[in-house]
């Protein structure tokens, strides 16, 4: 099998204090997500989001499904986001071919029976996906970025000003719950999700990319007033739980997709935090 699959248990948030800096890594980063000619996926139990990376380079891969899913297909009771992070690629859904250009999104639904993901003919393929349960099938959906909701938030005065593309969510495609898009921080600004929030109803994902390799990002996690902090590399991601804030900052200016899973759909609908209530 070209499919490598790990397994994440919840975590109470009295237990998550107590935890080490190696054992917050253990339990919510995920360090090697690409490797060359395999499918990597994290299954969490948070919502029971699966977070994937995919890295063709010598021969196309197969979304095969995982002996946890005990499903004949991958899809058949989910559905899945992929966004492309590197190259132009592309990606047979059900015999369909569709082209991805750097960070368009594809949506494919609860039912499709075959992904393969194939090489770039220049340059480095790495897709990023996540996956949630179902409850009904809508139909595949390329997102290109001019048809992504897109804002503009912050300021370089206040170094966190970012454009945010909604790529998968329900106001641009039909989806039963994962919700997905890419944040961009400007030059000169480093600070994504501040002011913080969390939101009981949904997790969430993050992968940080389009970070140079000497830079590093400072991801912070926790109860609002029991914050701990994680040093994000380039192409890490980070599980974070519906009762943690999830932000982050950087040595330098990067991109990072968000993913959700969970019962709310609404976007805006979060538990603010005040920068000053932080502790």
């Amino acid at each position: 099998m070209s499919i490598h699959y790990t397994t994440r248990h919840a975590i109470h948030p009295n237990d998550s204090k107590q935890y080490d800096t190696a054992k917050l890594r253990e339990a919510y980063l995920i360090e090697n997500l690409f490797k060359p000619d395999t499918i990597q996926a994290v299954y969490t139990m948070y919502d029971r989001l699966i977070v994937g990376g995919v890295s063709p380079v010598k021969k196309p891969l197969k979304l095969e499904t995982l002996p946890i899913l005990k499903s004949e297909n991958f899809l058949d009771r989910r559905e899945l986001g992929i966004i492309n992070i590197a190259s132009e690629s592309t990606i047979t859904v059900d015999g369909e071919t569709l082209k991805l250009a750097n960070k368009e999104a594809l949506y494919v639904g609860k039912g499709v029976k075959e992904v393969i993901f194939h090489p770039a003919k220049t340059g480095e393929t790495l897709f990023y996906f996540n996956s949630a349960p179902a409850h009904q099938s809508y139909p595949t959906k390329k997102v290109s970025l001019s048809e992504a909701e897109t804002v503009e938030l912050g300021s370089l005065q206040h170094s966190n000003h970012r454009v945010i593309r909604k790529v998968l969510i329900n106001s641009v495609v039909d989806t039963c719950q994962l919700q997905m898009g890419v944040t961009e921080l400007m030059k000169g600004s480093v600070w994504n999700t501040m002011p913080a929030h969390t939101h009981d109803r949904r997790m969430e994902a993050y992968l940080y990319f389009d970070l140079p390799q000497e830079h590093i990002v400072s991801h912070f996690m926790g109860e609002p007033q029991e914050t701990r902090h994680i040093f994000v590399k380039n192409n890490q991601a980070i599980i974070s739980p519906p009762w943690s804030i999830h932000s982050g900052a950087g040595t330098c200016n990067y991109s990072f997709i968000w993913g959700m899973a969970g019962e709310n759909l609404d976007y805006s609908d979060m538990d603010k935090v005040d920068p000053s209530d932080l502790k």
